[in-house]
């Protein structure tokens, strides 16, 4: 059954197992679900709505960019519900299991530029005991995360800014190639949690790369992730997973429309590159996730 069928219907309220960490963005108190209106508000009376699709706004103010669109979220869903970065998936599911031993009943996940949902969702499906919260900026993405698991709650907040958390309330957070604000992430994380950043290798889609004219991988990526949280986090361990996809046209049409290259490519070039690639199209898929330690 597709996990996003359904999406209209109102949701419950908020799980107060997660509920109970969310912070007031503007003054920081902690926030309950209101009884007249379908809301939070803190003890100032701060209010903030909660979408029909099931996720909270907890923006101050205009947020600087809108995030992803809805064309490029639709993408992702498709291509991420067809298995194809399952690899991302399981791998971030292995060691939050490690990440949460030892802690007490409820750990929460946070997954900050969640996207879909997806990967937080294959997480707590391999923690039982634990809850999500899916932050990100875009509301089409949301719409999808408030239902990518049952024990999951989403948010529409900028991760750039003060994140809507109490202090040292997650014991996992997630970074999924999205941004990384290394000094909020460190206020949230219990001082025994742990920071999972996935990001792409050098060789990433590296067969797309020249035949499609897509955006490359930075090699000095990994050090440049580690400088921008040194301050913060010490690396703990880092390792590599990859697997090879044979894929339609179309559904390389449908990876480029999900990531950044969407931003960059012309359509009309697109589709004559396409066009020339022999089926089935092999695709290397390579990711490193880094284990970071709070100091």
């Amino acid at each position: 059954m597709d996990a996003f069928r359904g999406l209209d219907k109102p949701r419950p309220d908020l799980d107060p197992r997660v509920l109970d960490r969310l912070r007031c963005p503007v003054c920081g108190e902690p926030l309950a679900q209101a009884t007249d209106v379908r809301a939070l508000r803190c003890p100032r009376r701060h209010s903030f709505d909660i979408a029909r699709q099931g996720y909270v706004n907890l923006l101050t103010g205009r947020a600087p960019h809108v995030g992803d669109t809805a064309e490029m979220v639709a993408a992702r869903a498709d291509f991420q519900a067809a298995g194809h970065y399952d690899v991302i998936s399981d791998a971030l599911a292995a060691a939050a299991t490690r990440a949460v031993a030892g802690f007490g009943a409820y750990p929460l996940v946070v997954d900050a530029g969640a996207g879909t949902g997806r990967y937080l969702g294959a997480v707590l499906a391999a923690l039982p005991d634990a809850v999500g919260l899916a932050l990100d900026v875009s509301k089409p993405a949301l719409r999808r995360a408030a239902r990518a698991h049952p024990r999951a709650a989403a948010a529409l907040a900028d991760t750039w800014q003060r994140l809507p958390l109490a202090d040292a309330s997650t014991a996992v957070l997630l970074n999924v190639f999205a941004p990384r604000n290394g000094a909020e992430f460190h206020r949230v994380l219990d001082p025994a949690g742990t920071l999972l950043v996935v990001t792409p290798d050098t060789d990433h889609l590296a067969e797309l790369v020249d035949a499609l004219d897509l955006l490359r991988v930075d090699p000095d990526k990994a050090e440049r992730v580690t400088g921008s949280l040194g301050g913060h986090f010490t690396l703990a361990s880092s390792t590599a997973h990859r697997t090879e996809l044979a894929l339609t046209r179309l559904e390389v049409a449908t990876l480029v429309g999900m990531g950044p290259s969407a931003w960059h490519t012309a359509p009309d070039a697109l589709a004559g590159r396409l066009a020339a690639l022999p089926e089935p199209v092999r695709v290397t898929v390579a990711i490193r996730v880094d284990t970071y330690l709070p100091r």
